[in-house]
């Protein structure tokens, strides 16, 4: 990608508010996003919207769309969302110098410092409600979560543009057909969904007792365990309980398969890999190097073939049985992809 957001000036970004039939002031907060630009605005009025900015070339206007659409889905299952707001055309994407955009209320709440055993079984319905929604109907513009797009796409891309050195071609390339291959066989029979994506707890606020759930720019069709594994980690036996605490609240609205927590490793290794692709493709953004600037080294790629190796070779050592569950392992968690 080109470097896309040398274009969006305060003038562009008020522009686009008032397209939207408010009145800006000059009074412009960026939030912490590092996939699009995402700014706190005051209105004249005294009232402040979210005003966010999405990445050029990544999504079409039908699949933010369907984003929206989806959130409001949400909405009216009364699952506690953020929905964008109408514009006066009565869309909720526009458009301004090559820019996709979208206006949100601003939400109060915070980010919990960590999940106690109440949270996780309060999480575990919430997101149980979110899938039975999702389960609905199938997305027709996203993109699904398979093998393809999160493991072979972005390593063809390391490898091809020369992030990847020649040194560890061979072992990191061996390391992410063992997980596409493991990945693509225990998915097999798992049925793919419409699911949030990227639920790690940084994208839950808690307010008046209540959860909300924000970010829905990485919702794909996916398995269910996406929305689960990231929400409960922990090493050996403490990953297990954490689970399974989830689980029950899971569990009182909607049905899980114990065997669909295999996917959880080759879905952990998937995830290193793209999370390496993501930084590449977005190398030209000033953001990226100043945020990662160890990206691209050959210590960064030693350590980092090695962790896809020692991934890889939690679920390849020994194959998961019918009654055998994998079990996640504690790993830093390079969360937030946006």
């Amino acid at each position: 990608m080109s470097e896309p957001y040398y274009r969006l000036i305060p003038d562009v970004i008020a522009a686009a508010v008032e397209k939207a039939g408010m009145i800006p002031t000059a009074r412009m907060n960026p939030m912490n996003s590092y996939e699009n630009r995402v700014y706190d605005v005051a209105l004249d009025d005294g009232s402040h919207i979210v005003i966010k900015f999405y990445r050029p070339e990544r999504w079409s206007r039908e699949q933010i769309q369907e984003e929206h659409d989806f959130i409001k889905e949400l909405d009216g299952d009364e699952i506690p969302v953020c929905v964008p707001l109408a514009m006066p055309d009565g869309s909720t994407v526009g458009e301004i110098e090559s820019f996709y955009f979208a206006i949100w209320p601003r939400t109060g709440g915070r980010v919990p410092d960590e999940l106690s055993d109440t949270d996780l079984a309060s999480l575990g319905m919430l997101i149980a409600r979110l899938h039975n929604v999702g389960s609905v109907k199938s997305s027709a513009h996203r993109i699904a979560l398979t093998a393809e797009h999160y493991g072979i796409v972005p390593f063809d891309f390391l490898v091809k543009n020369k992030f990847l050195p020649a040194s560890c071609i061979a072992q990191y390339g061996d390391a992410v057909r063992n997980a596409v291959d493991t990945y693509n066989e225990r998915v097999r029979d798992v049925p793919l969904i419409r699911i949030h994506g990227d639920c790690h707890y940084g994208n839950f606020l808690t307010r008046d007792d209540r959860w909300h759930v924000l970010d829905f720019d990485d919702f794909v069709m996916g398995p269910a365990v996406q929305d689960i594994w990231m929400l409960t980690s922990g090493e050996g036996a403490e990953g297990e309980r954490r689970r399974r605490i989830f689980l029950g609240g899971y569990r009182t609205f909607r049905e899980f398969d114990e065997s669909w927590l295999s996917l959880i490793e080759p879905l952990r290794a998937l995830r290193y890999i793209n999370y390496a692709g993501w930084i590449a493709k977005r190398w030209n953004d000033p953001m990226f190097p100043r945020y990662f600037p160890h990206f691209g080294t050959t210590e960064y790629w030693v350590k980092e073939t090695a962790d896809l190796v020692d991934q890889v070779a939690k679920f390849s050592a020994q194959p998961i049985t019918d009654d055998e569950t994998a079990k996640p392992t504690k790993k830093d968690y390079f969360w937030d992809m946006d």
